[in-house]
C-alpha cells in the first residue's frame, strides 16, 4: 500500500513539473515561473505533511525521488561554483579598462563586506539581546545529538589551528585540489588563485601585449562559454525550486518551529533590519533605495528559495550589470568575493546570535568585552566562508570555539536551520550587490541612466 502512495505522489508531483513546461512554452516570464514553483512546492509539502506525517515512511520514500530534482539541481549549482568563480575574476581583469585601479576598487568591495559584515554582527547580537535569547533551557533530542557530535568533531580540527594558522590555511597551496572544493576554505583559496592569475595577466599585458591579447581573447572566450552552462543550470530553476520546497515543507518539524519561534522571529528581525542597512547605505551614496529594492528583488528571491549564495553568482552579476549599471569588472569582483567574504546572514548575524544565546549557558558574562571580542571574532571568521551550504555552521564553528563556548548546543537548531538560510542567503547576496553598486558609485563608474531607468530585461536568458 505504502508503495502506491508513493507513486501517486511522485505523478502528482511529475504534473506539476508539466504545468512548469507548459507555462514556460507558453512564454511566462522566467520569474513568474520561479515564484509558481516556489508556490506549487509550498503547497504540495504542506498537503503531503498533512496527509502522512513528517515521520511516515510514505514521505521519506516520496521525498527520495523527489530529492532526484531538488537535491539534483543543488549538485549542479555546486559544479559551476568553482569553474564560475574563477573565470568570474579573471573575466574582471580581462575585461577591465585600463584607466581602472583593481587595488583601490578591491579594497573597496572589501571593506564594504567587512564593514557590513560588523554592523551585521552588532544587529544579530542586539536582536539576541531584545528578544532574551538563552540557549540554557534547549534540550538535545536525537537527531540534535548525533548533529552536535558531528560538529564538536568538526570544531576539533578547527581548534588545533591558531587564528593566524587559519588565516594562513585561506592561501591556494594546491589550487588544483581546492577546485574540487575539499576544503571548508576552497572558495576563498580559489578567488585568491584567481586573483593572483590575474596580476599576472595585467604584467603579461605590459610586457608582451601581443601574447596578453591572446590570453585576453581565450579569457573571454572561456567566460562566455562557461556562462553558456551557467544559462543551461538556470533555465531548470522553476523545477528546483519545485522540488526543494516541497521537500524542505514536507519534512519540517513544525513543532520545533513553535519550540523555537522566537529564535526564528528574532532571527529574520535581524535579517530585515540588516536589509534596511543595505537599503541606507544605499540612499547616502545618493541611489533611489527603491530601484535597488525593485532591480534586486529577483536575485534576491533566487537566492531566498535556493539557498546556494554561490548558486546565485550569474544572476548577482547579471543584475549588477544590466540593472543596477555597474561594472562588468566590479560586478564579477563583489559577486565573487561575496561568496568567501563577509556574508552578512550566513557569517555576521548567525554565528553573533549564536554566542550571545550560548554564553548565559555556558556561565559566560555578555559585558562590553565579550560583545567587542564577539564582533571581532564574527568579523574575521567571515573570511573564506563557503558559498554553497554549511557556510553559516562553520563560521558558527569558528566564532563559538574561538570565545570557547559550547559548539554541542547550536546543534539545537538543525530542525529550523533550512528556514533561517532562506532568510541568510537573501542577505548575503544583498550585501555583496550593495559592495559593488556603492563601489562603482563612488568610483564614478556607475551607469546612472541604466540605475534610473525604470524598464529592464529579465535576467536569465532562456538556454
Amino acid at each position: 500500500m505504502d508503495a502506491l502512495l508513493v507513486v501517486i505522489n511522485i505523478i502528482a508531483f511529475l504534473l506539476l513539473i508539466g504545468a512548469l513546461v507548459f507555462l514556460k512554452r507558453r512564454n511566462v516570464k522566467f520569474s513568474h515561473r520561479v515564484m509558481i514553483g516556489l508556490v506549487l512546492g509550498l503547497f504540495f509539502g504542506a498537503g503531503l505533511q498533512l496527509i502522512y506525517g513528517v515521520d511516515g515512511t510514505v514521505i521519506a520514500n516520496t521525498m527520495d525521488w523527489i530529492s532526484i530534482v531538488g537535491s539534483g539541481f543543488v549538485r549542479l549549482l555546486q559544479m559551476i561554483v568553482m569553474p564560475l568563480v574563477f573565470i568570474s575574476i579573471l573575466g574582471a581583469f580581462a575585461k577591465m579598462d585600463v584607466k581602472e585601479k583593481f587595488l583601490k576598487s578591491g579594497i573597496k568591495i572589501i571593506a564594504l563586506l567587512l564593514g557590513t559584515t560588523a554592523i551585521a554582527a552588532v544587529i544579530g547580537i542586539s536582536a539576541a539581546l531584545l528578544f532574551n535569547l538563552d540557549a540554557s533551557s534547549l534540550n538535545l533530542g536525537e537527531a540534535e545529538n548525533e548533529r552536535a557530535l558531528s560538529l564538536e568533531s568538526t570544531a576539533s580540527e578547527i581548534e588545533d589551528q591558531t587564528l593566524p594558522q587559519q588565516l594562513v590555511s585561506l592561501l591556494p597551496a594546491n589550487p588544483f585540489l581546492d577546485f574540487t572544493g575539499d576544503r571548508a576554505t576552497s572558495t576563498i583559496a580559489v578567488v585568491l588563485f584567481a586573483i593572483f592569475m590575474g596580476f599576472s595577466f595585467v604584467r603579461l599585458m605590459q610586457r608582451n601585449p601581443e601574447s596578453g591579447e591572446k590570453i585576453r581573447t581565450g579569457i573571454i572566450a572561456l567566460n562566455d562559454w562557461v556562462m553558456q552552462l551557467v544559462k543551461i543550470i538556470l533555465a531548470l530553476t522553476p523545477y528546483g525550486i519545485l522540488a526543494i520546497m516541497a521537500s524542505t515543507v514536507a519534512t519540517s518539524n513544525f513543532q520545533a518551529i513553535y519550540d523555537l519561534g522566537l529564535f526564528v522571529v528574532a532571527s529574520y528581525a535581524a535579517l530585515l533590519t540588516m536589509y534596511l542597512v543595505h537599503l541606507l547605505l544605499i540612499g547616502l551614496t545618493g541611489l533611489n533605495p527603491l530601484q535597488y529594492f525593485k532591480k534586486t528583488a529577483e536575485a534576491l528571491l533566487f537566492a531566498f528559495t535556493s539557498r546556494s549564495s554561490a548558486g546565485t553568482l550569474p544572476l548577482n552579476i547579471q543584475t549588477q550589470r544590466t540593472r543596477l549599471g555597474v561594472p562588468a569588472s566590479i560586478a564579477n569582483f563583489s559577486g565573487s568575493f561575496g561568496l568567501s567574504i563577509g556574508q552578512n546572514g550566513c557569517a555576521g548575524i548567525y554565528p553573533a546570535m549564536l554566542g550571545i544565546m550560548i554564553a548565559p549557558a555556558a556561565g559566560v558574562e555578555i559585558n562590553a568585552q565579550f560583545i567587542i571580542t564577539l564582533i571581532a571574532v564574527t568579523v574575521i571568521a567571515s573570511l573564506g566562508i563557503a558559498g554553497v551550504g554549511g557556510g553559516a555552521t562553520f563560521a558558527a564553528i569558528i566564532v563559538l570555539s574561538t570565545m570557547n563556548l559550547p559548539i554541542a548546543l547550536a546543534a539545537v537548531l538543525i530542525s529550523i536551520e533550512p528556514l533561517i538560510d532562506m532568510g541568510r542567503t537573501a542577505v548575503n547576496v544583498s550585501g555583496s550587490m550593495t559592495a559593488g553598486t556603492i563601489t562603482a558609485k563612488t568610483n564614478r563608474s556607475l551607469d546612472k541612466n541604466v540605475y534610473d531607468e525604470k524598464r529592464y530585461d529579465e535576467l536569465t536568458a532562456e538556454a
